[in-house]
């Protein structure tokens, strides 16, 4: 007589978890078709809750952090296809006429062209649009009053910038001079009065690509090209609420020093150490790194980092980085270690064993290198770059180099 053999304790496990996961896949599977069936019903439902309250408040409505539905793009552009357009032409802007001096009108030419291009590339009908949207946001009370406010607002904060390209690195890809060009003229016209009617009042826009959060609550108005152009609901949409004079004066942007002189930075007070050390004529041999002097510059341009070695020419500085910090941090330092300075160069490790003494880096050094800002005027070059493997979410352009040979090449300056 034959006998089954028995199953060992491994295979029954084996032949129990089979059906369970089955099991669980189709319940996953089922689960995931039904949160794709109830995020459209769960969007609009919030969509004209949040409505409502913009309808009936007597203050200007907030300003949300672009936040977007994690969901495919076919789907994203299904579903802003299917919303109706809230008029059949909206009603044109009032032309804008900048009333600044001389200065100040740089200073917006620059921040609007800035803005024309890094949102909408190379189409001349895109950064019509974009401008527009700008020129309308400075009209009104929940905005900043003034242009590069308004294409700057919340750029300090790495998940805060109402526009992407201030606050996520794009700045590092310059323009041609002919698309810079271009950018100008449309900005300077506006400033003059020349008006987009297309999207008429509008103050936010978004890719077709994207469902943002807040665009449930507005009122879809103009499609041009593969963005969407939206206003406020109610009396905040309206164009009383776009009387707001335009501001007479425009903050220095100096991450705009690249475009013309109108944003290069003056010496502050808080920029009085840097400025001194730079014109100061340290001990040591040309180009050799040495101690620098304490205090040096202040805490709030070091943002938590700490600069160990620089050159006596003080174009060159070695930092100790703060490994807690924002990333995005690193480059702000950067920034103000460098103001004003036609060559600079700021180098960064996380790990303060690694921070090198001088340059040429060592190989070791520049393989443990977390962070490199390199500026040289002279030859066009602005960029700032990570260590991709240390610290992750950048985008490719912004990584590091792999090889010390590469590095030394990128941060040279002549």
């Amino acid at each position: 007589m034959n006998f089954a053999k028995p199953l060992g304790r491994g295979r029954l496990i084996l032949a129990w978890l089979i059906p369970v996961l089955a099991v669980l896949t189709v319940v996953g599977a089922l689960l995931v078709l039904s949160l794709q069936a109830d995020w459209k019903d769960t969007f609009v439902r919030q969509g004209k809750a949040e409505r409502q309250l913009i309808l009936h408040s007597r203050t200007p409505p907030p300003v949300e952090t672009p936040e977007y539905l994690l969901i495919e793009v076919s789907d994203a552009r299904k579903f802003n296809a299917s919303i109706p357009f809230a008029d059949a032409k909206p009603r044109p802007a009032r032309p804008f006429r900048f009333e600044g001096d001389e200065q100040a009108l740089a200073r917006a030419t620059d921040c609007l062209a800035a803005a024309a291009w890094y949102e909408a590339g190379d189409d001349a009908e895109g950064e019509r649009a974009v401008v527009q949207v700008v020129l309308n946001r400075s009209r009104h009370a929940a905005f900043p009053s003034s242009i590069c406010g308004v294409v700057f607002q919340g750029s300090e904060r790495p998940t805060g910038c109402q526009f992407t390209f201030t606050c996520d690195g794009a700045l590092h890809r310059r323009p041609s001079a002919g698309a810079l060009d271009r950018a100008r003229r449309i900005a300077h016209d506006a400033l003059g009065g020349k008006v987009d009617e297309r999207v008429g009042s509008a103050t936010h826009y978004h890719a077709d690509y994207v469902v943002p959060y807040w665009s449930g609550s507005l009122d879809k108005i103009a499609v041009v090209g593969a963005h969407i152009f939206y206003r406020w609901p109610g009396f905040w949409g309206t164009p009383p609420a776009f009387r707001r004079a335009a501001a007479p004066d425009e903050p220095l942007i100096a991450r705009l020093a690249f475009l013309s002189a109108a944003h290069e930075p003056a010496t502050s007070p808080d920029d009085a150490a840097a400025a001194a050390l730079a014109q100061a004529s340290l001990p040591g041999a040309a180009g050799s790194a040495v101690p620098l002097p304490t205090p040096p510059i202040s805490e709030r341009a070091l943002r938590g980092n700490v600069v160990q070695h620089a050159s006596d020419r003080g174009d060159t500085f070695l930092l100790s980085l703060d490994d807690a910090a924002f990333a995005g941090n690193y480059a702000m330092t950067a920034l103000a270690l460098c103001k004003g300075k036609r060559t600079c160069r700021v180098l960064g490790w996380r790990d303060a064993g690694q921070v090198a003494q001088a340059l040429p880096l060592p190989d070791a050094a520049a393989e443990a290198l977390s962070f490199a800002y390199v500026k040289d005027l002279r030859r066009g070059v602005e960029q700032a770059l990570w260590n991709c493997g240390q610290i992750t979410g950048r985008a490719a352009t912004q990584c590091l180099p792999p090889s010390p040979p590469e590095i030394a090449d990128l941060i040279r300056i002549e």
